[in-house]
C-alpha cells in the first residue's frame, strides 16, 4: 500500500479550449462574470474567487463537453446574457423534479458546452 503524498496542489483549474483567445476571455470576463489573472495569446487565466477558469489557445470551434457548471442567483438573467455574447443554446432555464437548482446549457463562442445554475432548494 502506498502512503499519501506530500505533496499537495496549489489550485484546481478547468481549462477549455479556445479558438480566439481574445474573445474568449472577453465572453467569460464580461459575460460570465471571471476576473483577469492573466491573458497571453495561447494561454490565459480567469478566476472567481478561489476558482481557475484557463483558456488554452489551439481550440478549433468544435462542442465540447466540459463538465462547467456556473452557478448564478439568475440562471434566466445569465442564460440571456450568455446567448446575446455568442452563445449558443442549448437547453432554456428548467427546473427538473425532485432537483434544487435551475439549470441551463449552452455553448459558448468558442465551443464548449457548460451549464449554468441557479439554487433554489
Amino acid at each position: 500500500m502506498n502512503s499519501p503524498s506530500t505533496v499537495k496542489p496549489q489550485a484546481v483549474k478547468m481549462v477549455l479550449m479556445a479558438a480566439d483567445m481574445e474573445r474568449a476571455v472577453a465572453f467569460y470576463r464580461d459575460v460570465m462574470g471571471f476576473e483577469e489573472s492573466f491573458i497571453t495569446p495561447h494561454w490565459s487565466e480567469l478566476r472567481f474567487g478561489d476558482a481557475v477558469l484557463g483558456l488554452h489557445g489551439g481550440g478549433d470551434g468544435s462542442r465540447v463537453p466540459t463538465g462547467l457548471s456556473i452557478q448564478y442567483a439568475d440562471v434566466a438573467q445569465a442564460y440571456a446574457d450568455a446567448l446575446a455574447a455568442g452563445a449558443t443554446a442549448i437547453q432554456a432555464p428548467e427546473q427538473r423534479g425532485g432537483e434544487p437548482i435551475i439549470l441551463a446549457t449552452v455553448v459558448d463562442p468558442e465551443g464548449n458546452i457548460i451549464m449554468l445554475t441557479q439554487y433554489v432548494g
